[in-house]
């Protein structure tokens, strides 16, 4: 397992255990817009990743930053990929603060996920790979942001344009 990715797994599952352990902490992890706009609480833009709604919730975001970052980590490097990553997940959020519904609360690190199918998309065709199979994967992923309740769709489109935008910006071959 690539180094950045398996940090990444261990913060994120080790904050899941620790808001199970410590009552009262994951409130102050967790996405609001009330809280991030009018009380100025900035961070929760990126800690909303460190939250999730269930263990299966935090397994499947889990297992889809395996696959995705060791494959990413692997052919962009641990810099570039934190960097999609992070800003994928801020990326989210604020689609979700600014298009979703005022009273929801949002939880998960699917946003910062979506980023890393844009990134893929954009590496895969600057290679000449075939992007076929991971539009299917994020086309169903989305779909399933409609299907159940509760999942905050805005965030894993703003993740998804937000890490096309990034891998663009951060893998485009220099000028001179």
């Amino acid at each position: 397992m690539r180094q950045a990715t398996k940090l990444l797994i261990t913060v994120i599952s080790g904050f899941y255990l620790a808001c199970l352990l410590v009552p009262g902490l994951e409130p102050y992890l967790y996405l609001n817009r009330y809280l991030v706009l009018d009380n100025g609480e900035y961070w929760r833009l990126i800690t909303v990743a460190l939250t999730h709604g269930g263990l299966a919730h935090l397994f499947f975001n889990m297992y889809a930053l395996l696959v995705l970052g060791n494959t990413l980590e692997s052919a962009i490097g641990q810099n570039k990929f934190l960097a999609i990553f992070i800003i994928s997940q801020i990326g989210a959020s604020l689609a979700s603060i600014y298009f979703g519904p005022s009273n929801i609360i949002s939880v998960g690190a699917s946003g910062a996920i979506f980023g890393l199918f844009g990134a893929m998309i954009v590496i895969s065709k600057r290679f000449g790979l075939e992007t076929k199979s991971t539009y299917v994967i994020v086309g169903i992923n989305f779909a399933i942001g409609f299907i159940f309740p509760g999942i905050d769709w805005r965030a894993h489109l703003g993740g998804f344009i937000t890490g096309l935008l990034v891998a663009s910006v951060l893998l485009s071959p220099a000028r001179s």
